[in-house]
């Protein structure tokens, strides 16, 4: 048994969210790293029997004082507030942490083919924190998460008209994540990270196509949902702009069989079984 608590950084938001529940569900101590310790979802977070710290992805002083004693943390960075170079500072400071606390073990999600220089600006930012965390020689694992079921709740007022717009054509699979599931394998990794150490684990649940896509939430609405295949041209934000060409283009590549054996102990959901519980049931994968 782990003798200090299991540190969560961003531990109300979305994957830091889910390793918490996973270490809960396991019966075991959780700090969690959050803004605001007097926030509602901070107080529930205490709730549920989590010691809750204060702290911020981009002070390394309240980092290594929450990762002081921990057996092992989870922890990501983020350039969709600030922008990729914000992203890199968060980073450092997290290697800066860890290095001061002398932290055991820090598994730290990434995202999938950010090793490839792909141009995507948020896989390039996120390959350079992987570049600082392996310079300043932190014990880690990093996790590569692909796209997120959960993305699809960004269109979910269209997915109730019955429009699934995804700029990729109707046939091509895309390779998905359920967070649950990374919340599932990071607890393991945490408990377990001998066999981890050193290495990047690229991790998806299911890979269907948009119409497969479509299939699932129309038989969950039951109403029928369509694919619209939006020209990448047309996407506003550059970054995203990026990430859909490479998704056209070489894609992620993980081979799922050979994760799914291997790691028999998580869930592995598929698409079809997370729409059914996030848009079709009271509860979200």
């Amino acid at each position: 048994m782990a003798a200090g608590p299991f540190l969560v950084l961003g531990a109300t938001g979305g994957q830091g969210g889910a390793v918490v529940s996973a270490l809960l569900d396991r019966s075991l101590p959780v700090r969690g790293l959050v803004r605001d310790t007097s926030a509602p979802a901070a107080k529930r977070l205490a709730e549920r029997g989590a010691e809750v710290v204060a702290g911020s992805l981009d002070d390394a002083e309240s980092l290594a004082a929450a990762m002081g004693g921990a057996s092992g943390a989870f922890g990501l960075t983020t350039p969709f507030e600030a922008g990729p170079d914000a992203e890199i500072e968060q980073g450092r400071a997290i290697a800066a942490a860890a290095q001061r606390a002398e932290l055991p073990h820090l598994v730290f999600s990434s995202v999938a083919a950010a090793d490839q220089r792909t141009g995507v600006p948020h896989f390039d930012s996120k390959a350079v924190v992987e570049h600082e965390l392996a310079a300043a020689d932190v014990p880690r694992t990093v996790l590569g998460p692909t796209y997120f079921f959960d993305n699809a709740l960004g269109g979910l007022d269209r997915i109730r008209e019955g429009v699934l717009d995804l700029p990729l054509p109707p046939n091509l699979p895309l390779q998905q994540l359920a967070r649950r599931d990374l919340g599932e394998f990071a607890a393991e990794v945490l408990l377990n990270p001998e066999p981890h150490l050193g290495h990047r684990i690229e991790l998806a649940s299911d890979e269907p196509t948009p119409t497969q896509m479509a299939a699932a939430l129309s038989a969950v609405l039951g109403t029928p949902v369509r694919h619209e295949q939006p020209l990448v041209e047309h996407v506003e934000n550059p970054d995203m702009q990026a990430m859909w060409r490479f998704l056209n283009g070489p894609g992620y590549r993980v081979d799922l069989s050979a994760l799914h054996a291997s790691h028999p102990q998580v869930r592995w959901t598929s698409f079809a079984q997370w729409a059914a519980t996030a848009i079709g049931g009271p509860g979200l994968f």
